[in-house]
């Protein structure tokens, strides 16, 4: 049986939530999904990707995993969750936007930290989902301005994009000026976000607006 803190929030969401957007959900229902983004997120419990867009049901295509990571496009024949979502977003729903979006005091990062530092792995599948990192290039200017730990996300996250291009997909859609990537991280403590200057390689506050 759910805990009653998970059992009285689905009666909520129940009796308050779904009830007053119900129109919404039964658009859902019988049109499908046409949501705005995909985003590659961290499972992260503190990292509340809809809240932190102000996004309701339908507007976001989620995929979580452990440091927000998209792995090099490997089409083996073995299970890749992350990048079969990726192909669904691109092809499919032909989303015009990917975010990949890093955070602040991600454990997944700094368990590979702790890898480079020599500290022995007792995981059966985190080190080797973190092994994607292997060889990741943590800026000196990053370091210089926010820090080692914060240095080690933002390489993570440009990492993730420049392996997003490696989808056909993905790629092609972006050049004919149909998808747009982006990269984020998101500070849980000040909710700041950062985004990723693709011109200049650094990352600054997101403005207040932006041109229609």
């Amino acid at each position: 049986m759910l805990t009653k803190k998970l059992l009285d929030g689905y009666w909520r969401f129940r009796n308050d939530s779904h009830p007053a957007d119900k129109g919404r959900y039964e658009q859902l229902a019988s049109l499908g999904q046409a949501p705005t983004a995909l985003v590659v997120a961290c499972c992260d419990s503190r990292v509340d990707v809809s809240a932190i867009f102000g996004a309701g049901p339908g507007d976001l295509f989620i995929v979580r995993n452990v440091a927000n990571l998209v792995p090099p496009f490997q089409p083996d024949g073995k299970f890749h969750g992350t990048s079969a979502a990726v192909e669904y977003a691109a092809m499919v729903l032909k989303v015009p936007n990917i975010i990949v979006l890093g955070h602040s005091h991600c454990g997944g990062m700094a368990a590979y930290r702790d890898k480079l530092k020599g500290k022995p792995d007792d995981t059966d599948f985190i080190g080797t989902w973190l092994t994607q990192l292997d060889g990741l290039d943590v800026k000196k200017s990053d370091i210089e301005r926010h820090g080692e730990e914060t240095a080690f996300e933002l390489a993570g996250v440009r990492q993730s994009l420049s392996n997003l291009r490696m989808f056909d997909a993905v790629r092609n859609k972006e050049a004919e000026g149909m998808l747009a990537l982006h990269g984020l991280h998101f500070d849980i403590g000040s909710g700041v976000v950062l985004a990723l200057d693709e011109e200049t390689d650094t990352f600054a506050p997101l403005p207040e607006t932006v041109d229609a």
